[in-house]
C-alpha cells in the first residue's frame, strides 16, 4: 500500500496528538537510536535504560516511528516536511510528508489516524504559504501541484459528493472501525503489558524473579501445549447492537432523483431503531416508522456527512465505545493494526469452539461473496494492471520504489482474488466455459482470471501401478478420466487462439495412444510441471527483459485438488490472432514456430539465467534455434505485447533422475547458480570450438542416443556411479569458456542439432559431399555430447558436492531445521530437490533429531498425496468425517471391520471408485474412507515414499507419527485446522470429526521480491561481520525502509532487517534499542510466518536475552516458556535448538540466585545433548562447562574440575589439543584446580568449615554473589536463538562487552538496576541437590557420534550468531579475576566464536 514507510509515523504522531494517548518513551528512542550508531566501528555512549520494562514496551508504541526517523536520513533521498492538516470537524493535525508522496499516500495517512479515520470521502486543498489554494487529484505528488519544503502549508479536507460506489465502501469501513477483529496483539506486548502492572503492584516488595518455569514438563508431554498456543482473542467493544442494509432498498426512483443512495437500519445500544438516509452529500436519520418509507428527515440536527458523525449524535454509548475502541488500538504497537497482504493460515483453532452469534453485516457479506471478484461493473484486468507496472520506468531509486509497490500490490491482489476464485472452482460454484468436454478437460475463467486443474502424478503411479489410464484424474467428488491433461496445455493459454476447438477432439485420440505417449502428455498438467512452471515464470520475472512479459501465476491446493491460476493474455479466448504463436511449439516439437525479434529478447533472458542457444529438430528434421524448452510458447496478445509461457523447464534436467517418469524433473536455481559460480573461478577462456571427444570415433544418432537415454528410468543410486563413467573432456570443453550456459533440452525426447561453424578453408578441404556430411555430424554429435557432459557434471555436483557438505553442516549444526518447512527451506537454499530427502536421510540416521525429522518430512509428504486421494472422492458432507478418519488410521489404530474389509487400502478404495458413477460416488462416498485402515494407509504411505523418495519408512515410523509436531506438519501441508485440545495420541481414535474446524487452502504464488533491499541485507550482513556496526546499521536501514515503501511492514524480509538492526544495537550496548527492533521481527514473524513457527520461536529467545541484558529477568523468563512452548510444538523436545534454550534459561536463574533451578535447566540440557548428539560433540562440552561455571559460582570448585575436565577432553578429541577453544579450557581447569587447592588449604587452617564443608561452599558462593554487586557469571553461554549466521569476528563482540559494561556501570552509579538476590539456600539442601547433579554428571552415555567441528558461536541454531559471546567472556573473566587474580582466557567466548569461514555457496 502506498506510503507505508510513513504510515505508522503519521498514524502514531496524530494519535499522539489528538487523542492525548502517551507513546513517547521516557528515554526517547530516536537519541537511543542515534547514539547506538557508531562511528568507524567505536561505540559511541550508549544512555542507560531506567524505565524497566515498562518504559521499553512504552517505546514500542512509537518505536517504529520514532527508530524511522533516525532510518530515513540513511536512505539519503527521503525527507519529511511537516503539514497542518484541518479536518472536516475543524480539528488540526500535523503529518510528516515528503514531497514525493502522492495524495494516495496522504489519504491513507489521513485513513490511519484516529482524528479522521472515519472520512473515506473527501477532496484535499493544498493552501500554500502565498495564499494560493491547489486542489489535489489522487494520483498527483505532491512536488507537482507546490514545494511543501518551504514551509507554512495546511491541507484542507473538503467533504466530496457520494456515488453508490464510494458510499458502500463508506459503510465498510465503519463495520471495519467498529471492530477489534483487524487487531492482532502479539503475547510479548501483553507480557510486557503485565509485567508493568505487576511492577507497580510489587514496587515496594523488591521481588526478584524466583518463579520457576514449567518448561521441563511440557517438554516432554507437548499435547498439553496445543491449549496455550492460541491467545484469547480481544474483548470486543460494543458501540452499536446492529448496522444492516435496510429492507427499503434499494430506493426508488422518484427519490433517487433527489440523491437517495442506500438506507441503512440501525439500533443503538440505548434500543433506538433509526432507518438512515445516505444520500449523495449526507446520511441522516428519516422519518419511516414501520414497513411505509418516509423519506423526511427526523430532525435538522441528526444529520452529519459520515455516518459515524451521526451515529455519535443521536448516541452517547456509541460515542463512549468508539472512543474507547480507538484508544485499544492506539495504545497498540503501530505494525499490529496494519493488515498482512499475504496472511498465514493457522493449523490451530480455538477450543471451545466459540459460539456463533447472529451478525447480520456477516450474514449481508457472505451472500453478496463474488468468489473473488470486485463489485459489479469493477472486474479488474490484472493482465493489463501487471503488465502496465512492469513498463514503469526504473532508472532510479525512487522509480523503482514505485513500479516496485505498485508490482507488489497488484500480485498480491492477484492472488487473493486467485485463491476466492480456485475456492469457488473446486466448490463447483463457478461453471466451466467447455462444459461438453469431460471433467478432466475443464476450464475456467472467472474475475479475468483463468483456472484450470494440475494431476497428482505421482500417486496415480503408485496407485495404478504406473499404468496410465484415464479414470483416475482430477474429479472433485466422483473419480473422473486423469486427463492427458497435456491435451491439456492450454492451461497457460498455450494453444492460443485454437485451445477451445481442439479440447472436443483430442480426449478420444489420447484414450488410443499408447502408454507412454499418455504419460508424456499428462506429465503436462501434473504438480510438478506445475511447480516448474511457476518456478520458471518466477526466474523469468527477475530477469526483467523489456519487452518480455510473463502472466501472473497461483497454485492453489484445496480439497485435494490443484488449481493453476493464470491472468490472461488479451484476445487469447476470443481467437482473434491466427498467427498469435511467434516462438516454441504446441505440439510436442513436431511444428516448431521461430520469430527473429522474439527469439532476440528470449536469447537475452537466457544469458541471465544460463540457458544455452541450440539448434532442435522439428517433426520435419528442419534445425530451429531456440534459447529455452521447445514446450514453451511466445505469443503476442492482441495488445502486441510479447509472452512467455509454459516455463517448466528453465533449468537444465536433473541426470540422476532420467527416464519418462522423470520428465519434469529439473534441477533447482539456486544449485545452477552455485555451480556456475565455483565453476567460473575455476575456469579461463581458450580456445572457442573444443575438440572431438576421444570416445566419439564418428557420427552418433541423435535417435539412438535419445532412445537409450529415454529406456533408463535411472534411481538416485545407480546414477551415482553412472554419472561417474563419461569422459570429461566435453564437459571441460565447453566449462572453457567464460560462460557456463545449459541446454535445457538434452536427455528429454526432442531431437537436438548442433551448431556447426564451418569456415569456408575447411569447407574447401572437404574432398566430398559426404565427408562434409560426416564433418558435421560428427560436429553435431560433439556439441550434443558436450551439452550431456555439462548437465550430467551440474547433477554429479549435487550428488558429490552439494549434498555432502550439506550432511556436514547438518551434522556439525551449523545448519539445523527444525520442523517441515524450515528443512524444506533450507534444502532449496542449498540448491537440493526434496526428491533427495530419501537419499540425505540416509546419511544422518547416526543423529536421532535428524533422523526424526528427516523420516517424518517423508511420511507426511507421502501422507499428504494419501489424504488428498481422499479428499478428492469426498462429498461436502463427509469432509470432516474423512479427515477424522484418516488422522485416526494415521497417528490412532483403526482395525478392519471385517476380515473382508481388512484389506481395504486407499488403492482398492480408488479402484471400485472408477466404475462409479456421478451420482453413484456421491451416495456412496461414505465409502470412499470407511473402510480405510491403519495398516491400509501405512502400507499406502510406505510404497509412496520408496517410489517417490527411494526411503524404507522404518517399522518404528507409525510409533514416531504420534507427535504433535508431526500432526502439525501433516496439516500444515494439508491445510487442515484442527481444534486446540488435548489429543490422547496413544489411543485407538484420538480425534473426532467434530475436532476438524476448517479446511483452508495452500497457496504458491509468483509475488516478487525487492532484490535491492536484500542486497543492501547482505551488505550489511558483511559490515556486521567486519565490525563496522555504523554501516552495518545504515544499510539494514535503509533496506528495511525500501521494504516498508514497496512491501509494508508485513514481510518476511522486513522481519530479517528488524533482526538485523537488533543484532547491530545489541552490540553496540543500546538494548533498550535492540528490543524496540526485536519486536518489531516478533510481530511480523507471528503474522507472516504464524504463530508457532520457529523463527518466531527464536524471536521470543532473543526478546528474553535482551530483556536478561535490561534485568529484567521475570519478563526475559516469560519470553524463555513462549520460547520452549513454540519449540516443542515445532521440532519436540529432543532438538539442539531446545538444548540450547535450556542452558540460556539456566543462566537466568543463575542470575536471579536461583541456583537450584538453574542446575535442573543445566543438567536438562545436558542428557539432551547426549541423547541425540552423543557425549563426546562439542555441543555436550558446553554443557559441561557451564556447569563447571555453575557450581564455581557457588563455590565447589571439586564439580567444577570434574566438569571442566570432561569439557576439556571432549575439545581435545574433537578440536585438537592445539585449538583456542581447547587451550581456554585447559586454563579454565588449571584455574578451578588452583582454586581447590586454596580452599582445601583454608579448610585446613579452620576446623569449623573443615567439619562442615557445605558451609564453606555456601559462604564462598555468598561471597561471589555479594562481592561487587553485579557478579553475573554468565549470560548466555549458548545463545543460539539470535540472527543468522554471519560470520563475525572477536571484534564485534568485544566492542558489544565494552558498550554493555559502560552501560551497566552508569546504570550502577545512578543506583539503577542492581541485582540483589535472596539469602543463600540452606546448606543441607544445596549438599543434596550437588550430589544429585554429580552422581547424574557422572554417568555419561557411550553412544557413537559424528566427528565434527562445530564451534559454538551459533549454539545449536540453524541460523544464528550467538549475541552474548563477549559478555559471557566478560563475565567470566572477572570471575576467576576474583578467585586468583589471573583471567584465562574466556572459554566461553572462544566456544561461542564461529569459527571463520567464507559462507560460500554449496
Amino acid at each position: 500500500m502506498a506510503g507505508k514507510s510513513k504510515g505508522g509515523k503519521s498514524k502514531a504522531k496524530a494519535q499522539a496528538e489528538g487523542q492525548g494517548v502517551s507513546v513517547e518513551p521516557e528515554v526517547p528512542v530516536a537519541d537511543v537510536v542515534e547514539e547506538a550508531k557508531p562511528e568507524n566501528g567505536q561505540v559511541s555512549e550508549a544512555p542507560a535504560a531506567d524505565g524497566g520494562a515498562a518504559d521499553v514496551e512504552k517505546v514500542e508504541g512509537d518505536a517504529a516511528v520514532a527508530a524511522q526517523a533516525a532510518e530515513k536520513p540513511a536512505e539519503g533521498e527521503l525527507h519529511l516536511y511537516p503539514v497542518t492538516v484541518k479536518t472536516q470537524s475543524g480539528e488540526k493535525l500535523e503529518l510528516q510528508l515528503s514531497p514525493g508522496d502522492s495524495v494516495i499516500d496522504v489519504k491513507q495517512f489521513l485513513l490511519d489516524a484516529p482524528e479522521t479515520c472515519f472520512y473515506t470521502c473527501y477532496d484535499l486543498i493544498l493552501h500554500t504559504k502565498d495564499g494560493l489554494a491547489h486542489q489535489l487529484e489522487d494520483y498527483n505528488e505532491i512536488s507537482e501541484i507546490a514545494d511543501i519544503t518551504t514551509g507554512g502549508c495546511t491541507l484542507q479536507m473538503i467533504a466530496a459528493t457520494y456515488d453508490e460506489r464510494s458510499i458502500r465502501s463508506h459503510l465498510r469501513r465503519v463495520r471495519e472501525l467498529l471492530s477489534l477483529s483487524s487487531l492482532h496483539v502479539s503475547l510479548s506486548t501483553s507480557l510486557a503489558l503485565q509485567q508493568e502492572s505487576a511492577q507497580a503492584k510489587n514496587a515496594d516488595t523488591g521481588k526478584t524473579a524466583g518463579q520457576e518455569l514449567d518448561g521441563l514438563n511440557f517438554m516432554e508431554d507437548n499435547t498439553v501445549a496445543l491449549t496455550s498456543l492460541l491467545a484469547s482473542a480481544p474483548a470486543e467493544i460494543k458501540c452499536v447492537d446492529s448496522i444492516v442494509f435496510s429492507s427499503f432498498n434499494p430506493p426508488p426512483s422518484y427519490r433517487r432523483l433527489h440523491g437517495d443512495l442506500i438506507y441503512i437500519d440501525v439500533v443503538t445500544l440505548e434500543g433506538n431503531k433509526y432507518c438512515i438516509t445516505g444520500s449523495s452529500k449526507s446520511f441522516y436519520v428519516n422519518a419511516s416508522n414501520g414497513s411505509i418509507l418516509d423519506s423526511r428527515p427526523l430532525k435538522q440536527s441528526h444529520e452529519a456527512s459520515t455516518l459515524v458523525g451521526l451515529l455519535q449524535n443521536v448516541s452517547a454509548k456509541f460515542n463512549k465505545g468508539f472512543r474507547e475502541i480507538l484508544d485499544h488500538k492506539a495504545s497498540a504497537h503501530p505494525f499490529e493494526n496494519v493488515q498482512a497482504l499475504l496472511p498465514v493460515t493457522s493449523w490451530l483453532g480455538a477450543y471451545p469452539v466459540q459460539e456463533h452469534k447472529r451478525d447480520a453485516a456477516r450474514a449481508e457479506d457472505s451472500v453478496v461473496l463474488s468468489y473473488g471478484t470486485e463489485l459489479i461493473g469493477m472486474q479488474r484486468d490484472w493482465n493489463e494492471e501487471l503488465q502496465s507496472c512492469r513498463e514503469f520506468p526504473h532508472g532510479n531509486p525512487q522509480e523503482r520504489i514505485l513500479r516496485g509497490r505498485a508490482l507488489y500490490k497488484v500480485t498480491c491482489d492477484f492472488v487473493d482474488a486467485a485463491v476466492k476464485g480456485a475456492v469457488g472452482v473446486i466448490n463447483r460454484c463457478i461453471p466451466p466455459i467447455n462444459p461438453t468436454d469431460p471433467e478432466c478437460f475443464h476450464m475456467y475463467v472467472h474475475n479475468n482470471i483463468f483456472f484450470s486443474f494440475a494431476v497428482d502424478s505421482d500417486y496415480e503411479h503408485i496407485s495404478k501401478d504406473q499404468k496410465p489410464d484415464c479414470q483416475n484424474g482430477p474429479g472433485r467428488s466422483m473419480p473422473v478420466p486423469s486427463p492427458d491433461l497435456g491435451a491439456k496445455a492450454d492451461r497457460d493459454h498455450a494453444d492460443s487462439s485454437v485451445a477451445l476447438n481442439s479440447k472436443t477432439e483430442e480426449p478420444n485420440s489420447v484414450l488410443e495412444a499408447s502408454a507412454e505417449a499418455q504419460i508424456a502428455d499428462s506429465e503436462q498438467a501434473t504438480y510438478a510441471s506445475a511447480n516448474n512452471d511457476l518456478k520458471g515464470t518466477k526466474s523469468y520475472q527477475e530477469a526483467d527483459i523489456p519487452g518480455l512479459y510473463n502472466l501472473a501465476m497461483a497454485i492453489i491446493d484445496y480439497r485435494g485438488h490443484r488449481v493453476v491460476a493464470q491472468s490472461i493474455i488479451p484476445g487469447i479466448l476470443q481467437g482473434d490472432k491466427s498467427d498469435s504463436l511467434l516462438y516454441g511449439s504446441v505440439d510436442n516439437g513436431k511444428k516448431i514456430s521461430w520469430n527473429e525479434a522474439f527469439h532476440a529478447k528470449v536469447v537475452e533472458a537466457a544469458n541471465r539465467l544460463h540457458v544455452k542457444e541450440h539448434s532442435v529438430l522439428d517433426g520435419s528434421g528442419n534445425p530451429v534455434k531456440l534459447a529455452a524448452t521447445v514446450e514453451c510458447k511466445g505469443i503476442v496478445g492482441s495488445d502486441d505485447r510479447h509472452y512467455i509461457l509454459d516455463l517448466m523447464r528453465v533449468t537444465p534436467r536433473d541426470s540422476n533422475y532420467i527416464g519418462l517418469q522423470h520428465r519434469f524433473c529439473v534441477l533447482r536455481p539456486e544449485l545452477v547458480a552455485s555451480f556456475v559460480e565455483v565453476e567460473s573461478t575455476k575456469k579461463s577462456p581458450v580456445q572457442k570450438v573444443p575438440d572431438i571427444p576421444a570416445e566419439l570415433n564418428g557420427p552418433e544418432s541423435r535417435d539412438q542416443h535419445d532412445s537409450a537415454s529415454d529406456a533408463t528410468a535411472a534411481s538416485v543410486d545407480k546414477d551415482d556411479k553412472s554419472d561417474e563413467s563419461p569422459a570429461p573432456t566435453p564437459a571441460e570443453s565447453n566449462d572453457s569458456t567464460v560462460e557456463i550456459l545449459f541446454n535445457p533440452n538434452v536427455f528429454t525426447e526432442y531431437k537436438l542439432a548442433g551448431s556447426p561453424e564451418v569456415s569456408l578453408r575447411t569447407t574447401l578441404c572437404l574432398l566430398s559431399l559426404s565427408r562434409f556430411k560426416q564433418h558435421c555430424a560428427l560436429r553435431y554429435s560433439q556439441e550434443i555430447a558436450a551439452d550431456e557432459a555439462l548437465v550430467k557434471k551440474v547433477g554429479s555436483y549435487l550428488l558429490d558436492t552439494v549434498i555432502p557438505k550439506f550432511v556436514q553442516n547438518l551434522c556439525s549444526l551449523d545448519v539445523s531445521p527444525m520442523d517441515g518447512q524450515t528443512l524444506t527451506d533450507v534444502l532449496h537454499s542449498n540448491g537440493i530437490n526434496v526428491r533427495y530427502l530419501g537419499k540425505v536421510a540416509g546419511m544422518i540416521k547416526h543423529l536421532p533429531h535428524l533422523w526424526d525429522l528427516f523420516s517424518a518430512e517423508i511420511i507426511v509428504r507421502s501422507a499428504k498425496h494419501v489424504v488428498k486421494e481422499i479428499l478428492r472422492q469426498s462429498p461436502d458432507h463427509n469432509i470432516a468425517p474423512a479427515v477424522a478418519h484418516f488422522l485416526n488410521c494415521f497417528a490412532g489404530k483403526v482395525l478392519a471391520a471385517s476380515t473382508k474389509g481388512s484389506a481395504g487400502s486407499t488403492q482398492s478404495k480408488t479402484q471400485k471408485a472408477q466404475k462409479l458413477s456421478p451420482s453413484a460416488s456421491s451416495r456412496k462416498g461414505q465409502s470412499v474412507y470407511s473402510h480405510l485402515t491403519s495398516d491400509g494407509v501405512w502400507s499406502d504411505i510406505k510404497e509412496f515414499a520408496r517410489h517417490k523418495y527411494q526411503f524404507e519408512v522404518p517399522d518404528d515410523a507409525r510409533v514416531g507419527a504420534k507427535k504433535i509436531a508431526v500432526l502439525r506438519n501433516l496439516c500444515q501441508k494439508v491445510g487442515v485446522t484442527i481444534a486446540a485440545r488435548k489429543y490422547e495420541l496413544n489411543s485407538a481414535a484420538p480425534f473426532q470429526p467434530s475436532d476438524i474446524l476448517n479446511l483452508q487452502p495452500i497457496v504458491k504464488h509468483s509475488v516478487p521480491t525487492c532484490t535491492d533491499a536484500r542486497k543492501l541485507m547482505e551488505a550489511g550482513k558483511i559490515r556486521m561481520a567486519e565490525g563496522t556496526l555504523n554501516e552495518a546499521y545504515a544499510l539494514f536501514s535503509e533496506a528495511f525502509s525500501l521494504l516498508q515503501q514497496i512491501n509494508g511492514p508485513m514481510h518476511k524480509d522486513a522481519a530479517n532487517c528488524c533482526r538485523y538492526l537488533a543484532m547491530v544495537l545489541y552490540h553496540a550496548g543500546d538494548i533498550a534499542g535492540a528490543i524496540v527492533q526485536q519486536h518489531r521481527e516478533l510481530i511480523i514473524n507471528e503474522r507472516c510466518l504464524g504463530l508457532d513457527h520457529p523463527d518466531t520461536a527464536h524471536s521470543y529467545g532473543n526478546m528474553a536475552l535482551f530483556y536478561h541484558g535490561l534485568n529484567q529477568t521475570e519478563l526475559a523468563l516469560r519470553h524463555m516458556s513462549r520460547t520452549l512452548l513454540l519449540l516443542s510444538l515445532a521440532s519436540g523436545p529432543d532438538h539442539p535448538d531446545v538444548a540450547a534454550t535450556l542452558i540460556n534459561v539456566a543462566m537466568m536463574y543463575q542470575d536471579a540466585s536461583n541456583m537450584s533451578t538453574a542446575l535442573r535447566y543445566l543438567q536438562a540440557a545436558l542428557t539432551k545433548n547426549e541423547r541425540i548428539l552423543g557425549p563426546d560433540h562439542v555441543q555436550t562440552a558446553v554443557c559441561y562447562h557451564a556447569l563447571a561455571i555453575a557450581f564455581s559460582s557457588m563455590g565447589n570448585y571439586k564439580l567444577s574440575v570434574q566438569h571442566e575436565t570432561k569439557t576439556h577432553g571432549i575439545l581435545v578429541k574433537q578440536l585438537g589439543s592445539d585449538d583456542s577453544r581447547t587451550k581456554d579450557s585447559e586454563n579454565w581447569l588449571k584455574t578451578f584446580k588452583e582454586r581447590e587447592k586454596q580452599v582445601n588449604a583454608q579448610k585446613q587452617k579452620d576446623p569449623l568449615l573443615q567439619a562442615h564443608p557445605g558451609l564453606y561452599q555456601a559462604v564462598q558462593a555468598a561471597a561471589i554473589k555479594y562481592g561487587d554487586g553485579s557478579a553475573n557469571v554468565k549470560k548466555s553461554l549458548n545463545a543460539a536463538v539470535v540472527g543468522e549466521g554471519v560470520p563475525r569476528g572477536r571484534g564485534v563482540d568485544e566492542r558489544g562487552a565494552k558498550a554493555t559494561a559502560e552501560v551497566r556501570k552508569k546504570a550502577a552509579a545512578r543506583g539503577v538496576h542492581l541485582r540483589n538476590g535472596p539469602a543463600a539456600n540452606r546448606v543441607s539442601e544445596l549438599n543434596h541437590i550437588l550430589n544429585l547433579i554429580n552422581s547424574a554428571a557422572s554417568a555419561s552415555s557411550a553412544s557413537p557420534t559424528a566427528n565434527t567441528q562445530r564451534t559454538e558461536s551459533e549454539g545449536p541454531q540453524s541460523n544464528g550468531p550467538a549475541l552474548n559471546g563477549a559478555k559471557e567472556a566478560k563475565d567470566t573473566n572477572r570471575l576467576s579475576a576474583k578467585v586468583d587474580g589471573q583471567a584465562p582466557v574466556g572459554l566461553g567466548a572462544s566456544l561461542e566464536l564461529k569459527k571463520q569461514k567464507s559462507k560460500q555457496k554449496a
